[in-house]
Order: C-alpha cells, then structure tokens, then sequence
C-alpha cells in the first residue's frame, strides 16, 4: 500500500543522515519527494562528504516513491525561491515540509565556554540551524498552506522537554538546538487557522554515516560500536524517524500533535512502527534512566 501517493513533501536537508532516512520512508509510502541539499555528484559542499542528493532520490525511487534532488543552499533566499516556484510549477502543491537542514557537526566545539568557542564558527552554526530554516519556511509556507491538511516537521536534536533541562555542552549548539523547537511551536500558531500542523522532532542516537564512520562500524555491523561505547546499543537507524515521520504524514488526526515536541521513539510507540531490526529503541527515556543515572548498559526495557 501507497498511502501517501499522490503526495508531494520536500526533504530540506536530506543528502544525509535523518533526512535521507525520512525522504526513504516517505517514498516508501509512495509519496513524491524533493530532497534538496548542496552535495550533488558534480559538487561537494564545504563538509567535503560523499553522499550525494542524487543517491538520496535513488533510494526513495527503489522504495517506490518519486525522488526527485534539486542542489539547494538554504542560506541563499534566490535559490529557496526558485525551489519552490519549481515545485509549484511542476506538482501544483506541497503537503510535507521536512525542515531537516544542518550541517554544523564538524563546527561544534564541545565544553568549550562562549568566550573560547570559536566566535565565526558558532555564528555559522546559528545561521545554518536556524536561518536556513525560516528561510525555507517563509518561501514554502504560502504553498503548503493552500491546502488543508499540510505537515511541517522541524527536525532538531533534543525534546523540548530535554532541552529544557540540560545544557547541551555548547551554548551555540544549545541555541540551535533549541531554538528549532521554539520554531514549530510558533509555526503552530501560524498555521492553525488553515488547517495545518507543525511539530518539532528528534531522533534518538541516529547511525548516521558521520556516526558509523566515528564508530568504525557499518549499518550491517553496527552492534560492534558497543565495544567503544556498550551505550552505542540504544543507537537507531535513520529509516526509524523516517517511518515516524511517514506514519505521522497518514495520520489523519495529526493535527492533535500541532505545536508538540516529539521523538522517534515515542511516535514509534503511539504509531507501532519499528526500526530496521525489528525493535522501538527508545533514547531520550533511556538517556536519562540509564545513562545519566550512572547505570550499566542495559536495553532489553528500551527498545
């Protein structure tokens, strides 16, 4: 079944990690997908990565939705503008915005203070968390919102919840990460009058390419990485948000969840969806009774 067919979402962002595995899965359920981001085979962007968006669109087409890459820099309005025209010109509409974009890993100094941390570093890491997603929202929005029913999903890294509660070692990293959530619960606001709902979410330990190459490990090996880490063990995979996302894009009584902060694994729970190997890893719950309360190792009562 196809449930999403006939669908159009935009993946801003999903030339890797949570936004190629959410592109995957919204192909999977047959929708059409633009994956935008600045790798493509002819070009690669400033983190010198091998993934490209054109891979990204081969894999949604494999699962048998329509992948469709446009080679997008989201910090340049021109060409955020043109992306929309294009898919407005082409599809006619826009029912799944994916605010995935980010690309500030290799610019996080971690426990460093704000007056030793990098000042053009953190700056550049604000812009790309955080402007580039309203960038994107102030040009996809007015399409998106002709139709009732459309789904806008900030991605980010913490529950609101979570963030709320703990710093996140970086006040530059803090701010993004939280700022995101901030930003789903003001869209929700925005686009309640048309019938529209936002939400934040985040993954869990993702096994994205960056964290399997830190590991040593593959996606066929991963349970390996436990030996430098046993916490490594609650890590999902990026097709895990991806089903999240796809099952929240069907649900027809999503607009209960508008302005909520939410997780993979809970939205797991709430939807009966599951990761690749068959289990519902559930990191945030387990981050916090197991791995800060000093606890071994142990994820038979996590996923």
């Amino acid at each position: 079944m196809k449930p999403l067919k006939g669908k159009v979402a935009l993946v801003a962002g999903g030339t890797r990690g949570a936004g190629r595995g959410i592109a995957m899965e919204l192909g999977a359920a047959g929708a059409t997908v633009y994956i935008t981001g600045r790798t493509t085979r002819n070009e690669v962007s400033e983190y010198g990565r091998p993934e490209t968006i054109e891979e990204t669109a081969d894999l949604v087409d494999e699962l048998g939705g329509i992948g469709i890459p446009i080679q997008v820099d989201h910090l340049v309005p021109e060409q955020v503008k043109a992306l929309i025209q294009k898919i407005e010109n082409e599809q006619g509409r826009l029912d799944i915005l994916v605010n995935d974009i980010w690309g500030g890993e290799y610019l996080i100094e971690w426990n460093k203070p704000v007056w030793e941390h990098s000042l053009e570093k953190g700056l550049r890491m604000l812009r790309l968390a955080v402007e580039t997603h309203l960038t994107t929202s102030h040009f996809a929005l007015p399409l998106l919102i002709k139709n009732e029913g459309g789904l806008v999903v900030e991605m980010t890294d913490g529950t609101e919840e979570y963030n709320d509660k703990n710093y996140r070692l970086s006040m530059f990293y803090d701010l993004a990460k939280s700022s995101v959530n901030r930003m789903a619960r003001a869209l929700s606001h925005e686009l309640a009058p048309y019938k529209c709902t936002a939400v934040s979410l985040t993954p869990g330990w993702i096994r994205s390419e960056i964290m399997l190459e830190t590991f040593g490990v593959t996606e066929e090996n991963w349970r390996d990485g436990t030996g430098k880490d046993p916490h490594f063990a609650i890590s999902e995979s990026p097709r895990f948000v991806g089903r999240a996302v796809a099952a929240l894009a069907v649900d027809e009584q999503r607009h209960e969840w508008n302005g909520k902060s939410l997780s993979s694994g809970g939205l797991a729970k709430r939807y009966d969806v599951y990761d690749v190997d068959g289990s519902q890893p559930d990191c945030w719950r387990y981050l916090v009774e197991v791995v800060e309360a000093g606890k071994p190792a142990d994820t038979k009562r996590y996923r």
